[in-house]
């Protein structure tokens, strides 16, 4: 398990601007790592009736910042303009 690398976090998280981006890979997270915090976010509901423990640590720290990052898209609305446009 390797620790997240730009690349990996632009491939993964297509909105992020360069402060999330470092925020991301300032927590020591792996890919693994990043990946499940996407999946508590667009799955809480089932993962918690799998019985599996909420999201601690690292993946803690991604949720909270992928959450912040949804929020931002969502008071831009659907034309993306603000800090969480797309990185080209």
């Amino acid at each position: 398990m390797t620790r997240l690398s730009r690349d990996d976090v632009v491939k993964a998280v297509d909105r992020a601007d360069e402060v999330t981006i470092a925020q991301i890979i300032g927590t020591g997270a792996t890919v693994e790592e990043l990946a499940e915090a996407q999946a508590w976010l667009a799955n809480d509901e089932p993962m918690m009736n799998d019985l599996r423990p909420l999201a601690q640590g690292r993946v803690r720290e991604l949720v909270d910042i992928l959450s912040e990052l949804e929020e931002e898209d969502e008071e831009d609305g659907p034309a993306g303009h603000g800090s969480a446009a797309a990185i080209s």
